[in-house]
């Protein structure tokens, strides 16, 4: 076993690397290197801090050459930045990374079967598995589209859960996205830079690939058409370049070979869907939609909302259109609904979770309530309906003033926010001003859901760079990795 203390080269760039009470994804507690790791710990200490802050450089500028950016809004302003990559890549092996998959399908198999429901039957309400409260006061729940039908009876078409691993290496799914998740083209830009300008790190290993990923999308897409022809046409709908993810959504368009459309490209003629193109107008089939629900028709939802298309959503109901992912499918990824998603794959599919939920303490409980409120300075609080680490309290970082803000906002309105413990997510080697050091991570793997539920073998790793930092968001100053799944042995 290779560790820390008797490694054959000396190296100023691991030296006095430390170790808190977290889960670090490279060395054990006493220093030595996870079997795994190990090829990659030895390209490591081989090299100086000055090549390897070359080679950071180089990520750098890979990704400025290749615009891969996105927008942090402040202030009603616009951000624009080039998208963090730290070079050293996570690691998974196969073992693990079956764990995951299997997880994840049986996951995303119970919100599907779920969202079927209480938009139609609403079985689990009347059975009581959850307070029908918390559905009907749901920001993201339609009660336009009960008894609607949709194609496949699929719901979530694109999931993005973020999993986080606990103090003894335990992963668990801190939130589930299953409205317009984001950050794949990172995962795939990752692989690219990495294998560009540091080629020498994939050596000793056997990483399984993820650029089949546009195309298990496309499949996805393709299989979801309400018309069955050879030359089906889907396009990407994105909010346009103002967007912060508008680099993915170019990106995705373009490895699909499908157009990439903004509301205004598009038409509703006698319920369907057709694109402006220089030849006249041409049928869509399916729309992968990266806009929410509320800006995507504003005959059904926002009256003033210029980034979708008057008259989608009949378009939809008369079912001459799919969409990806469907129109309220956020009440699944709702916070306040997500302590319930074990309780779903009993109800649902009649087995036990494979991957457990973060403990979770919801304040409309008044019992549950008063724990939160009496430990505020302990806890991570959430507001239900935010995303991208915004309206969210970090108790043991957190002032007493803030603290006295969130425990107003929870009393005035208890069905808006969720808690849970001050969890230290793992840790993983990262490069910061000239050395290694650990920094916090969790990981976002994508799933799709068309004919079957497929995963691409790889993920989204965020980085929180900020030391101490347990917020991995991008916009909130966080980066990424490039993460390898292993293959069989």
């Amino acid at each position: 076993m290779i560790s820390l203390s008797n490694s054959p080269v000396k190296s100023d760039l691991l030296a006095g690397y430390p170790l808190g009470l977290a889960f670090d994804e490279m060395f054990e507690r006493d220093h030595t290197v996870r079997p795994h790791y190990e090829p990659l710990f030895r390209k490591l200490a081989s090299l100086s801090p000055e090549e390897f802050r070359r080679r950071k450089g180089m990520t750098d500028l890979s990704m400025l050459q290749d615009g891969v950016g996105f927008t942090v809004y402040r202030q009603e302003e616009g951000i624009e930045r080039i998208w963090p990559m730290d070079p050293i890549p996570r690691i998974i092996p196969a073992k693990e990374w079956a764990h995951i998959e299997r997880g994840l399908v049986q996951r995303l198999e119970a919100l599907n079967l779920f969202l079927k429901d209480i938009y139609n039957d609403q079985k689990i309400l009347r059975d009581k598995l959850i307070d029908p409260r918390l559905i009907f006061e749901g920001t993201y729940f339609r009660r336009e589209f009960v008894g609607a039908k949709v194609p496949r009876d699929i719901y979530i078409h694109v999931c993005g859960s973020d999993l986080i691993r606990a103090a003894d290496g335990t992963y668990c799914v801190l939130e589930d996205n299953g409205r317009t998740p984001s950050g794949v083209s990172y995962m795939l830009t990752n692989r690219q830079v990495l294998k560009r300008v540091f080629p020498q790190l994939f050596e000793g290993y056997d990483v399984r690939t993820t650029d089949d990923y546009p195309a298990a999308l496309l499949d996805v897409l393709r299989y979801i058409s309400p018309v069955r022809h050879a030359d089906t046409t889907c396009v990407l709908l994105s909010p346009g370049i103002f967007n912060s993810a508008y680099f993915e959504h170019s990106f995705l368009a373009q490895r699909m070979g499908i157009e990439l459309v903004e509301g205004r490209d598009l038409v509703i003629d006698n319920n369907r869907v057709f694109m402006r193109t220089t030849r006249g107008l041409t049928r869509v089939d399916v729309i992968y939609r990266r806009i929410d629900d509320d800006f995507i028709d504003p005959v059904t939802f926002r009256s003033e909302s210029i980034l979708g298309v008057p008259g989608l959503v009949n378009a939809y109901r008369a079912g001459n259109i799919a969409l990806a992912n469907g129109i309220g499918t956020g009440i699944a990824d709702d916070k306040g609904i997500y302590p319930f998603v074990p309780d779903m794959i009993k109800y649902y599919l009649k087995q036990d979770p494979i991957l457990p939920n973060v403990e979770t303490y919801r304040p409309l409980v008044p019992s549950q309530r008063d724990h939160v409120l009496k430990n505020l300075d302990k806890l991570v609080v959430k507001c239900v309906n935010e995303s991208g680490g915004y309206g969210m309290l970090i108790g043991p970082h957190s002032t007493a003033a803030q603290r006295e803000e969130f425990r107003a906002a929870i009393l005035a309105n208890p069905r808006d926010y969720i808690a849970q413990p001050t969890i230290q997510l793992s840790t993983h080697p990262t490069f910061v001003d000239g050395k290694i050091e650990g920094r916090h991570v969790d990981l976002r793997p994508f799933i799709l859901c068309g004919e079957k539920i497929t995963i691409v073998p790889g993920a989204l790793t965020r980085v929180a760079l900020p030391k101490g930092s347990l917020v991995v968001n991008s916009s909130q100053g966080g980066g990424s990795k490039d993460t390898w799944v292993l293959a069989e042995e």
